[in-house]
């Protein structure tokens, strides 16, 4: 009988390990890339452009010969209008993207008629903190802290949460993630990305 995954367990289980996740797949995530931008019609110019990254590290991230960071992957993928799940591999491979202070594991992609939604487990070490880009519009961020204190959301208006704690922002604008103090903070991260009408 197949074992539950760590993301599954039920209160009577014993606390296992968690094992470490596979990263981002580095060609899979650059073809994705590359295709999206075909189907749009955007050279990489306009697109490395509009994403505010260097042409050469676009490139090389559609090339396969770059791993890119979460960053990178956020102002792509906000440019070509899709969730970050577009450009990775599916959630059963549970694909680690990082960042210059927070690492997200992919646990599951959901659909409904108004909207994707992502979830991932989140660590947000200590030290300097991470800014991401604005997200396409309407975009919406959920994180629930279960250790450590986070400070996170817009970058003018960011908001704390300790343990237990829950916050939420509109995340088309410039937004950051740092752990205060000295503990790294575990969460849980939503991105509720709602769906283009024709």
């Amino acid at each position: 009988m197949p074992q539950p995954s760590p993301a599954h367990r039920t209160a009577d289980e014993p606390d296992r390990p968690v094992p470490p996740s596979p990263e981002a797949d580095a060609g899979t995530v650059g073809t994705r890339v590359r295709r999206l931008r075909e189907e749009r019609g955007m050279s990489l110019s306009a697109l490395a452009r509009l994403a505010g990254v260097g042409k050469a590290t676009l490139s090389g991230l559609e090339r396969g010969t770059r791993n890119p960071t979460l960053e990178t992957l956020y102002a792509v993928t906000a440019q070509l209008g899709v969730p970050l799940t577009a450009v990775l591999s599916s959630p059963t491979a549970g694909p680690t993207v990082r960042g210059a202070a927070v690492a997200a594991t992919l646990l599951e992609v959901f659909d409904d008629a108004d909207a994707t939604y992502e979830l991932y487990r989140m660590r947000v070490s200590p030290g300097p903190g991470q800014l991401s880009p604005a997200h396409q519009p309407g975009v919406t961020e959920h994180v629930t802290v279960f250790a450590g204190v986070l400070r996170a959301g817009p970058t003018d208006a960011p908001l704390t949460a300790t343990a237990g704690g829950h916050l939420r922002w509109n995340a088309d604008v410039p937004h950051g993630y740092a752990a205060v103090g000295d503990e790294e903070v575990a969460a849980s991260l939503l991105l509720r990305y709602p769906r283009r009408r024709p």
